[in-house]
């Protein structure tokens, strides 16, 4: 087998393994399958962490994973699918920061791996077993590829930013709240 076959079987089972894991994901929240709490149980948890609304929320973090997920397991518009498994693990990896950043105490090693994972492969491209490959790089152009990071990359920080600001609102209320008590 030469080097370059050898590449593209790698990308091949890289590509697979990590989209079957963020398919699988993703189907947790929107349909509950694999243990998941489903759109219902998602929402309540989103809005338990202070992502508002929190249906929306569910559904975003949902289609980022199932559907970056199947798009890489696929190999089919790669630099969309990367993108929006990454924008979908930046999201997961704000929920768990506060545990800090190893697995096992809750923190944020895991979604990292996973969505630098998925933004490698979206900007390696699919390799040659691949629908990408097979449409002739039809839904994989390099412009692709900075709009759905970019585009990515700006719906994260939204939902981010929105979740901390609506933290730091809740925060002034709750002490105005007590001032106000105590006068």
């Amino acid at each position: 087998m030469n080097a370059v076959n050898r590449r593209d079987l790698g990308l091949f089972v890289l590509r697979v393994g990590t989209g079957a894991v963020l398919a699988a994901h993703g189907a947790q929240k929107l349909l509950g399958w694999f243990g998941g709490g489903g759109l219902e149980g998602t929402s309540k948890a989103m809005e338990a962490m202070g992502f508002r609304p929190g249906r929306q929320s569910a559904v975003a973090a949902g289609l980022g994973e199932a559907g970056g997920g199947v798009l890489l397991m696929l190999g089919l518009a790669t630099p969309a699918a990367g993108a929006a498994a990454a924008g979908a693990m930046a999201g997961a990896v704000a929920v768990h920061a506060p545990a800090g950043f190893f697995n096992q105490s809750g923190g944020y090693e895991y979604p990292a791996f996973l969505g630098f994972t998925a933004a490698a492969i979206g900007v390696t491209g699919a390799g040659r077993y691949s629908l990408d490959h097979a449409t002739r790089h039809r839904f994989d152009q390099p412009w692709t590829l900075a709009v759905a990071f970019l585009g990515s990359a700006l719906a994260a920080a939204a939902v981010v930013g929105k979740r901390a600001k609506d933290q730091l609102a809740e925060a002034a209320g709750a002490d105005g709240d007590v001032v106000g008590e105590g006068a």
